[in-house]
This record gives structure tokens, C-alpha cells and sequence, in this order.
């Protein structure tokens, strides 16, 4: 009796409520989810870091034989990974969600669509197994920002679904919105859904904004994309978005570069139209005309300003360690945006800013990140514009 009773005793003594077991499954997940977090947010940022640091020193320049588009081509054929596509032949060996966003339409338009879909469940496996969506993932899998927490990767993403029309299941259309819930909270105003006057990163990187036109857009894009998808928790619509760039942003001759700066930047000036978000045919022929007044197209198209001084850099992105690397320098990227909506606009300089894009492409035999205020390669004590980026799909679009 004594022995039956000592066991009874000990069987009641162990027995854990289910509720318990699962709160306790539930916190070991939660704690696992943000230790892959964080180890991916340092272990890649670190890579790309020597990644960076090694083309600068020791990278080289490949040149590819044939005529822009030929030479275009090649550079997207060896970008593709098997798994996911990478942004660029250089240190960019890894996804960028911002820079793989741009061009997913095209690629699709390319006849490449199966390759779009695998590459975004690749990130989409990622992203969903860190718990977030950052700006880049590495070819291991870790998820982390460049060069800080950005407001556009997951506009980005959702963006990169419509165009390229991804069959989303049932537990990423959960992933997603759960994203969105989050992505409310951190950067736009409750009652309004405008953006908050906060720092984040975007597509001009080595700039402080303070609610730039581009940052405007990609909300408004992102509204857009969300009432497509059918996903929920972001209740804002595209007509508010688009409502304040016209009537805040727009100056007469081009959108501003943010809320409190009326300087011209490409991305800020060229975004709404571009994603559509003001279609405007009146508007976006001042801004063209503007532009070549500026001569911002010279010697190739497009210049990011040409009034560098009047914006904020972060310390690192500028001065003595990257020098002109977003000032006045000439991004093909945004080249390729002018050289779109010229087309969409039917403008009469199309043709002619088209060969003067060929020319530079097969001045260096490859298609590159940047180039200095002379057409040379850009280089600086701490940076040298990178090779091969994907970006040739918006060319091979045209």
C-alpha cells in the first residue's frame, strides 16, 4: 500500500497542465524565432560588409563582348542563382528585396515569371522562418537591413506578387498581413496613415529624408497592392497617397525630394509616375523639360540631383569614405526609369537618350551601379560601383 500511494503521490507531483506545456512550447519558439533574427541580421550584414570591402580592393571589372542588349543579356543569364536571383555580379550577391522589386515586372514581361515565383518563395520561406521581412536575404538565408531598417521592403514585396501574379497560400497571405499589422504600427500615423517623422532607409540610402516623395509612393503603391491581394490590416487607400503628393509634394516642375526639402532628387521626382501612382501627362513633361534645362541626362541619363549640398548624408555615406556616391552622381537605375516613362509618355528625346544609355553600356562592357560626374566608373576611398546588376531587366524591358 505504502508503495502504491508513494506513486500516486509522485505521478501527481509531475503532471504539467496543457496550457502550460504550451506556453512554454510557444516562448522556446518565440525565443528560437528572434535568435534566428538576430544571428541573420549580424551574420549578414557582416558578410556583406567584406563582401563590400573586398571588391573595393581586389574586385574586378569583367567585360562583356557585344552591343548593350547583347551584353545586357549575358549579365542576366549568369545572375541567376538556381534559387533566387541576385542583385548584381559584384559584392550584391545576395537578394535585395528593393532592387529585386524594380525590375520584377520586367523580368516577368521577359518570359521569366517561373524564375520570379521561385525566387519569391525562396525569400518568402525566408522571411517567414525569421519572423520579419527585411531588405535583404544572403544566399544562407539570413534576413537583415542594409544599411538600416527600411520603409520599402515590404511594398516591395507585395508589389513584386501583383506584377509578377504569385498564387500566395493561404499561411504566407497570414504571414503577410501579420507584417502589415506591424508595418502600421512602426511607420505611419494611426489616424491618418501618413507617414511618421521618423528615420528609416530607402532607396537613396546615404540620405536623412524627412518623408520623401519616394517613401510617399511606395505606401501608396503598397495600398494599392494590398486591396489586390485581398490581405488584411492596412485600411488606407492609394487616393489619400496620391492626394498629398499632388498637393504637397508637387512643385511645379517636379515632386520634392521630402515634406521640408524642394530640391530636385531623381527617385522622389520620378516614383509617382512611374509606379503610377499620378498619371499625369502635363505634370510629367515638366518634370522631363526640367531635367534637360538641368542637363541631369548628361553625359548619360540620370543624374540623382544637381543641387548635392542641400541634402543631409549620414557620415558614413558621404565625405572622406564614399565621396560623390549619391550627390551628383549618375545611377543607371534611374536611368532606366526615365528612359520608361519617356517611352510611356511618348517623348520626343526617347530615342535619342536610349543610344546615349547603349553607348554607356558599351563603353564598360557591363552595366554599372553608378558612374562619376564624367562617365568613369565610380570609385572612392571606401566604394566602387558595382557590376552586373540586375537592373538590366528594365533595359531588356524597353
Amino acid at each position: 500500500m505504502l508503495k502504491k500511494r508513494t506513486s500516486q503521490r509522485e505521478t501527481r507531483h509531475y503532471q504539467v497542465p496543457i496550457s502550460h506545456k504550451l506556453s512554454t512550447t510557444h516562448d522556446t519558439m518565440v525565443g528560437v524565432r528572434h535568435f534566428i533574427r538576430w544571428s541573420g541580421e549580424i551574420i549578414g550584414t557582416l558578410r556583406a560588409e567584406k563582401r563590400q570591402i573586398a571588391n573595393r580592393y581586389f574586385g574586378k571589372v569583367h567585360r562583356f563582348d557585344g552591343n548593350a542588349r547583347q551584353i545586357c543579356f549575358q549579365i542576366l543569364d549568369e545572375l541567376w542563382a538556381g534559387d533566387f536571383y541576385r542583385t548584381s555580379l559584384g559584392h550584391f550577391d545576395f537578394y535585395w528585396m528593393r532592387d529585386f522589386g524594380t525590375v520584377a515586372h520586367s523580368l516577368t514581361k521577359l518570359g521569366h515569371q517561373d524564375r520570379v515565383h521561385h525566387t519569391l518563395r525562396w525569400a518568402m520561406r525566408h522571411y517567414r522562418r525569421a519572423g520579419i521581412v527585411k531588405l535583404c536575404i544572403d544566399k544562407s538565408g539570413n534576413v537583415f537591413n542594409a544599411p538600416g531598417k527600411s520603409i520599402d521592403a515590404l511594398p516591395w514585396l507585395l508589389h513584386s506578387l501583383v506584377v509578377s501574379k504569385y498564387p500566395l497560400n493561404d499561411t504566407e497571405r497570414k504571414f503577410l498581413s501579420k507584417q502589415l499589422k506591424r508595418y502600421v504600427k512602426i511607420y505611419l500615423d494611426k489616424d491618418t496613415g501618413h507617414i511618421r517623422p521618423i528615420k528609416f532607409a530607402e532607396m537613396r540610402d546615404a540620405v536623412v529624408y524627412d518623408r520623401s516623395a519616394y517613401a510617399v509612393t511606395l505606401v501608396a503603391r503598397m495600398a494599392r497592392c494590398v486591396e489586390k491581394l485581398e490581405l488584411e490590416h492596412f485600411p488606407y487607400k492609394t487616393a489619400q497617397y496620391r492626394e498629398l503628393l499632388v498637393e504637397k509634394y508637387w512643385n511645379g516642375h517636379y515632386f520634392n525630394a521630402d515634406s521640408g526639402n524642394d530640391a530636385f532628387s531623381a527617385e522622389c521626382a520620378l516614383f509617382p509616375f512611374f509606379l503610377g501612382i499620378v498619371d499625369d501627362k502635363h505634370m510629367a513633361n515638366k518634370t522631363f523639360d526640367y531635367i534637360n534645362v538641368q542637363r541631369l541626362n548628361y553625359p548619360y541619363p540620370l543624374r540623382y540631383t544637381n543641387e548635392p549640398e542641400r541634402f543631409n548624408y549620414h557620415f558614413w555615406m558621404s565625405g572622406a569614405f564614399m565621396g560623390n556616391y549619391q550627390g551628383s552622381t549618375i545611377w543607371s537605375w534611374h536611368g532606366e526609369y526615365y528612359l520608361h516613362l519617356l517611352k510611356r509618355y511618348d517623348r520626343h528625346e526617347y530615342h535619342e537618350q536610349y543610344a546615349s544609355f547603349s553607348r554607356m553600356i558599351e563603353r564598360h562592357g557591363n552595366f554599372p551601379e553608378m558612374l562619376d560626374t564624367d562617365g568613369s566608373w565610380f570609385n572612392s576611398p571606401a566604394y566602387k560601383g558595382d557590376p552586373g546588376m540586375v537592373w538590366v531587366a528594365l533595359f531588356l524591358e524597353l
